[in-house]
């Protein structure tokens, strides 16, 4: 088939699947058909806001059918979708819109922001506007995801991808006209690539507004699930209930549960396949920029135990040692990616300046090694990213919020492990005239971070945490609270 716009692909699966129902959210379903007219009214009522051809548009609303509402309508406008969390503190949404530059922020109060039209949740278009097809347009990018900067500030990612899709590209062991569950933050870039990709194929999405492990069995149970995205912390919670409570929901259905975005202990994974089948399970390293990816079918990980898999055949990856040297099979180094089109093709960022080494290769900031059959295994992390339950914290975001605190000279966060979230993030702050209370911290804290940024311990020293250059050795400060005591 051929490639087609996204501002066309709901009007192509109405016309086969009028009512199918196309999303599934609490109990409650929108038929293709809906979904068609109830987007061609929206972006009619976001163009007389301003929305033109090329913009951004800020999407801040939670996981639900008005997420996705939103985002094809700004895709029928020529514009592109920027999610950000609904429950994002004010102080973090205006550094993105900043940046960004919108022509219209969903999700907030009117006013909230002059240069830009602002809608609030639940925003319904005027009945006058017409439901009938808008002129095709395909917008440059087809999204522009959010990410927290090494420097404190966030940044944009915007795809180089355009709009558009062949619906009948394979693409995630995706079944055309079968069914999604996505219990994952639409914000986040797997969970909107993923629910996206589906929709793109004529599938049923089913969405939670939040992740339950008994819920999401059920749900595979009920709506006949063959394609799943979760994170290892959705799988421990999921291996935490009683077999009683997992064995009870038939899942015979599952072709595909999916797990990415933070590494997957191996036992946990080996469990999962024991349950599920080998077949069943799949995993997919990479990054929002697109640079370059792995995946890896649970039977193919059975002989390559540990592994991420080998690079997908649009990149190539290679192991780089302290000097720079490509290192041979077997030898630890950073993982560095890049697309056989070139550095810079698959992405671009906005607030922030991609870095690469000499041929345009490019980091996500992982330790690993390679094996002689190029199968990718992971190590460590060499960046300061900290991954909890899948998503990814800067630190240096974190610390600039502490540092606001009256009386904080410096602080440093850092990762500690957690059996639940794969990491907790522990802050450790010089601030001389005493520890703050905990609930003052977290109430200075909660309005300039989002809930799973904020730190759950807090340690006061007496000594400073930074050197004269203003530099932070977290992993020596990690290791010394991982030491075991004397």
């Amino acid at each position: 088939m051929a490639v087609i716009s996204l501002s066309r692909i709901i009007a192509h699966w109405a016309a086969i699947l009028p009512d199918r129902v196309a999303l599934a959210h609490e109990g409650q379903g929108v038929s293709w058909i809906e979904f068609e007219q109830r987007t061609n009214r929206l972006a009619r009522a976001y163009q007389a806001l301003g929305v033109k051809p090329g913009d951004f548009v800020t999407i801040a609303l939670p996981n639900g059918t008005e997420f996705f509402e939103a985002c094809f309508a700004v895709w029928k406008a020529g514009a592109t979708p920027q999610p950000i969390s609904a429950r994002l503190p004010k102080i973090e949404r205006d550094q993105i819109v900043e940046i960004g530059a919108p022509s219209l922020v969903v999700g907030v109060q009117p006013g909230e922001y002059p240069q830009s039209a602002c809608i609030p949740e639940q925003f319904v278009p005027d009945v006058s506007l017409s439901d009938a097809p808008l002129p095709e347009m395909t917008a440059e990018s087809f999204k522009a995801m959010t990410s927290g900067g090494s420097t404190g500030r966030p940044k944009l990612i915007v795809s180089k991808t355009p709009a558009a899709v062949d619906p009948d590209l394979p693409m995630l062991e995706i079944v055309t006209g079968g069914t999604m569950l996505i219990p994952g933050p639409l914000y986040h870039n797997g969970p909107f690539l993923w629910a996206m990709q589906a929709l793109f194929r004529g599938c049923t999405v089913v969405v939670t507004t939040r992740f339950d492990a008994e819920e999401t069995l059920r749900l595979i149970e009920a709506h006949k699930v063959d394609v799943v995205y979760t994170v290892p912390t959705m799988m421990r919670r999921i291996w935490a209930l009683p077999e009683e409570t997992r064995s009870r929901y038939d899942l015979s259905s599952l072709r595909a549960l999916w797990h990415l975005a933070a590494p997957c202990p191996a036992w946990l994974k080996e469990c999962f396949i024991g349950w599920l089948g080998a077949e069943v399970i799949w995993e997919l390293y990479g990054g929002t920029e697109g640079q370059g990816s792995t995946i890896i079918r649970g039977t193919e990980w059975l002989a390559h135990r540990g592994s991420v898999g080998r690079p997908v055949e649009t990149c190539e990856m290679k192991i780089v040692g302290e000097d720079g040297e490509t290192l041979p099979p077997g030898e630890v180094g950073e993982v560095f990616m890049r697309p056989h089109t070139g550095q810079g093709t698959t992405y671009r960022y906005i607030g922030a300046e991609a870095k690469a080494i000499e041929g345009g290769w490019e980091s996500l900031g992982d330790m690993g090694w390679m094996d002689a059959e190029g199968y990718l295994y992971l190590t460590d992390r060499l960046s300061d990213m900290i991954i909890v339950g899948g998503a990814n914290i800067y630190p240096a975001e974190v610390e600039a919020a502490i540092d606001a605190y009256p009386g904080v000279r410096s602080s440093a966060v850092i990762g500690l492990p957690d059996e639940d979230m794969g990491a907790r993030l522990h802050a450790i702050i010089d601030r001389p005239e005493g520890p703050a209370s905990d609930a003052d911290m977290l109430a200075h804290l909660s309005g300039r971070l989002v809930r799973y940024k904020v730190p759950k311990s807090f340690e006061y020293v007496a000594e400073a945490v930074r050197d004269d250059a203003g530099k932070v050795r977290r992993k020596a400060l990690r290791e010394a609270r991982l030491a075991p005591a004397p």
